[in-house]
């Protein structure tokens, strides 16, 4: 049995992956704001350091077997983009670096972040926001994002998740050599609080979104954590720097033929 931390542990997704794990006799740490075993805000620097503290307290001498980074908010009409860049990438990203140490202490280590098909369905996002994200500017990304005006969390959204795939595709090779496993999962609409309690005119465009959705429904909680469950056990071993999308088969109706591609031929200089 292995010690795994998973943050946004106190509802949806993360509650649903951390219950998982229970059943499975794992033993889990839970991050959130209340109601978890580490109380946090991962919304700021100082509160991810505190974070990475207390994980550090309660593992002691031994490892983190897994880490799934579930905590994040949603786009709300008059949310700053900046909450998104700092909760959604950086509370993921910083928290992750920051356990990398007793990740490596595993046997057999895993890491799941969490982008989002939106990144792939919703047209528009900046890319330049993706972009600062991923060079570890938080006071930069922080300030582009709030520069969007009252919608930026719109268009925030999909970018902070796009950079968390790109960590992924950037990063998993050095993890791997110190034997961590670095994946992305993208879900689609899932039911989960942060996609009910939303104003009504993101309400409108997720319903308009959902009927989209081949599947023709939201995904359950439970799906994704399954998902999860999987990319952090042994029988995903050789799954490294993957990206997989949960989506009830949007992504794939909506750009059929944009994936796989053919590798660029080499520079012949």
């Amino acid at each position: 049995m292995g010690t795994y931390v998973v943050t946004g542990s106190a509802s949806g997704i993360g509650a649903a992956t951390a219950d998982r794990l229970h059943a499975a006799g794992h033993g889990v740490i839970g991050v959130d704001r209340a109601g978890a075993d580490v109380e946090a805000d991962l919304g700021s620097p100082g509160g991810r350091f505190e974070a990475v503290a207390r994980i550090g307290e309660l593992v002691g001498s031994g490892a983190v077997d897994g880490f799934a980074a579930f905590a994040g908010i949603g786009p709300a009409g008059g949310r700053p983009g900046s909450s998104l860049v700092a909760v959604n990438y950086f509370g993921a990203v910083d928290l992750l670096v920051g356990l990398r140490p007793l990740l490596a202490r595993s046997a057999a280590a895993s890491a799941v972040l969490v982008s989002s098909n939106s990144t792939t369905t919703q047209p528009g996002w900046p890319m330049e926001l993706a972009e600062t994200c991923l060079r570890g500017d938080e006071h930069d990304a922080c300030d582009l994002a709030d520069s969007y005006g009252e919608y930026g969390s719109v268009l925030a959204y999909p970018a902070t998740k796009a950079a968390l795939a790109y960590f992924v595709r950037t990063h998993a090779a050095e993890y791997i050599a110190d034997g961590i496993r670095l994946n992305a999962i993208a879900p689609g609409m899932i039911d989960t609080p942060m996609t009910r309690d939303v104003d009504p005119d993101i309400a409108a465009a997720m319903k308009a979104f959902l009927e989209l959705v081949p599947a023709r429904r939201a995904g359950r909680p439970e799906e994704i954590a399954a998902l999860t469950d999987f990319l952090l056990g042994p029988d995903s071993r050789y799954v490294v720097g993957s990206v997989i999308f949960a989506d009830g088969g949007l992504d794939a109706q909506q750009r059929p033929l944009d994936w796989p591609r053919p590798a660029s031929p080499p520079d012949q200089g």
